[in-house]
């Protein structure tokens, strides 16, 4: 089953334009991702075990990294985030712009999505922070439930300004960017 949470504006544009690639159910989305994922979430049947929440900014992501996330709960993880290491030095900077000190990034990931879930852990998450505008995973870490990190790809660049949408536009005319 897929759902996507739109726009509420949008919503039967959104399902004109995905109902000649895969059957969906799209829902009116909220002002918060958290509320979007909800809106989705209750749409979801109870008899569904495992949900993956995924971004549309992250429209690259392949398949592969859908089945690793996926594969990772089944195999029992309550959630699951995809992660690659930090690459960039990351320096901690005083409100006035005077370097702080450096953070070790060897113990950094940068998070993408889709994050998977027992749908039961998310429902759980959910229900505990509804209106703390949170991330689906850190809900998870509130409860005091481990998330476990799998290898990320390049390909799920999250696509926010110009640059990543010129370098999304770019690797779609390669037929195989090699990544």
């Amino acid at each position: 089953m897929i759902v996507v949470a739109a726009p509420p504006a949008e919503v039967d544009a959104v399902g004109a334009l995905l109902a000649p690639i895969a059957p969906v159910v799209v829902v009116a989305g909220g002002a918060e991702r958290q509320e979007s994922v909800a809106a989705a979430l209750a749409v979801v049947p109870s008899s569904l075990g495992i949900v993956l929440v995924h971004d549309a900014a992250r429209c690259l992501a392949p398949v592969s990294l859908f089945e690793r996330v996926a594969e990772a709960v089944r195999s029992g993880a309550d959630a699951v985030i995809p992660a690659q290491p930090v690459v960039d030095t990351i320096k901690e900077v005083s409100a006035d712009g005077v370097v702080l000190g450096t953070v070790d990034r060897s113990v950094l990931r940068a998070v993408q999505t889709p994050q998977g879930f027992r749908a039961s852990v998310l429902r759980a998450a959910h229900a505990a922070a509804a209106g703390l505008h949170t991330d689906d995973a850190g809900a998870v870490e509130k409860l005091g439930l481990p998330v476990l990190c799998v290898p990320g790809s390049d390909l799920a660049l999250k696509i926010t300004r110009p640059m990543d949408l010129a370098l999304a536009a770019h690797l779609l005319t390669v037929p195989d960017p090699g990544i």
